[in-house]
C-alpha cells in the first residue's frame, strides 16, 4: 500500500580523509558497499549506499576525502566531491573526534558556507575520546563559518547514536518517492562494488607499499549455472615494482587477495564465485583521461 506520509531525500556525507564516512555508510546500509580502509583517500566515486524503511527512503551518496588534487585522478575526486553537495536534501559533515581540525577541514567549511541545505557536524569516534573532551572537540568546528542544523556525536563502528541520526535526517526530508526498490542497498553496477572489492584488499594486504596507484578492471562477469558465476578482473598499477608486490612469493599475494575478495563477492551475489585476478602495469594511467573513463572514473569535463 502506497504511504502518503513517505520521506525520501539524498544525502551527502562530506569529511577529511579516514574520518569514518565509508565505515558509517556501511553501517546504516548493513552491508559492505563504501570500500573500507585506513589509507586515506580509497573512495574514488560517488558510491551510494540506500536505506530503505516503510517510512522513509534516503540516498546516500559517499563523497571522496577531500585533499589537494596532484593529478588527473585528484581533479576528478575532488570535483566530484563538491558537485555532490549541489544536489543533495542534506549534508553530514564528518569529523573523527580523536584529530583536530586542520586546513582540509577549512577548505570544507568554506565550500560549505555556501550550501542552502541543512548541515549535520557528525562528530564520528567519539569511542576514541572521553566524553568531558566532547565540547571542545565541537567548538573547534562552531566558529560562526558554517550554522549547523544540529550535532551528533556517533561512533560508526560500534553503532552508538547512529539511528539517531538517521531519525533526525528521516524528520527533516520531504515527502516524497521511493526511488529504489526497498531491497537496493547501492546503484552501482555489480561490477563497479566487484572491483571495489577487490581494491580493497589490495591496500588491505599491500598497506603502504601499493598506494593508490591501484584500479581495478573487471573485464568480465559471467553465470556459468544457477549457482556459479565466473569473473576476471585486471589489477592494474603503474609501475612494475608494483606489479611484483601484489603477485607476492611464488603468487601467494594475489591468491591472498583473491580468496578474500571472492569471500566477499559471494556475499554480495548470494552465488559461488570463481575469480581470477591478472595485475597489468599501465604507466601513469592516473594521468591518462581515456583510461580514468575505462576504469570508471566518468565525468562529463575532463
Amino acid at each position: 500500500m502506497d504511504n502518503p506520509n513517505f520521506k525520501s531525500g539524498f544525502v551527502a556525507l562530506i569529511g577529511r580523509p579516514n574520518v569514518g564516512k565509508s565505515t558509517l555508510l556501511n553501517y546504516v546500509v548493513g552491508q559492505k558497499v563504501a570500500i573500507m580502509s585506513n589509507v586515506a583517500q580509497t573512495t574514488r566515486n560517488k558510491i551510494q549506499g540506500i536505506y530503505t524503511t516503510d517510512e522513509a527512503q534516503i540516498v546516500f551518496i559517499d563523497t571522496p576525502g577531500v585533499h589537494k588534487p596532484q593529478t588527473k585522478l585528484g581533479n576528478f575526486m575532488e570535483r566530484s566531491t563538491l558537485s555532490a553537495l549541489d544536489e543533495v536534501d542534506a549534508v553530514l559533515y564528518v569529523v573523527a573526534a580523536d584529530e583536530k581540525r586542520g586546513p582540509g577541514d577549512n577548505f570544507i567549511m568554506e565550500r560549505l558556507k555556501q550550501v542552502q541545505k541543512p548541515i549535520y557536524l557528525v562528530v564520528n569516534k567519539i569511542d576514541k575520546v572521553h566524553p568531558n573532551e566532547l565540547p571542545a572537540i565541537v567548538k573547534q568546528f562552531e566558529d560562526g563559518t558554517v550554522k549547523f542544523a544540529d550535532v551528533v556525536p556517533v561512533s560508526a563502528l560500534n553503532g552508538n547514536n547512529v539511528n539517531a541520526l538517521i531519525n533526525k535526517l528521516v524528520d527533516q526530508l520531504p515527502n516524497g518517492p521511493q526511488y529504489y526498490p526497498s531491497d537496493q542497498i547501492s546503484d552501482h553496477p555489480e561490477r563497479f562494488v566487484i572491483a571495489e572489492m577487490i581494491r580493497e584488499k589490495v591496500f588491505m594486504l599491500t598497506r603502504q607499499e601499493v598506494p593508490h596507484s591501484v584500479a581495478v578492471d573487471v573485464m568480465s562477469v559471467k553465470r556459468q549455472d544457477d549457482e556459479t558465476v565466473h569473473i576476471n578482473a585486471n589489477i592494474i598499477v603503474e609501475r612494475p615494482g608494483q606489479k611484483g608486490i601484489i603477485i607476492g612469493k611464488k603468487g601467494q599475494m594475489l591468491k591472498q587477495i583473491g580468496t578474500m575478495a571472492r569471500k566477499d563477492i559471494e556475499h554480495l551475489l548470494g552465488d559461488r564465485v570463481y575469480l581470477q585476478l591478472w595485475v597489468k602495469v599501465v604507466p601513469g594511467w592516473r594521468d591518462k583521461s581515456a583510461m580514468l573513463k575505462d576504469y570508471g572514473y566518468r565525468s562529463n569535463d575532463y
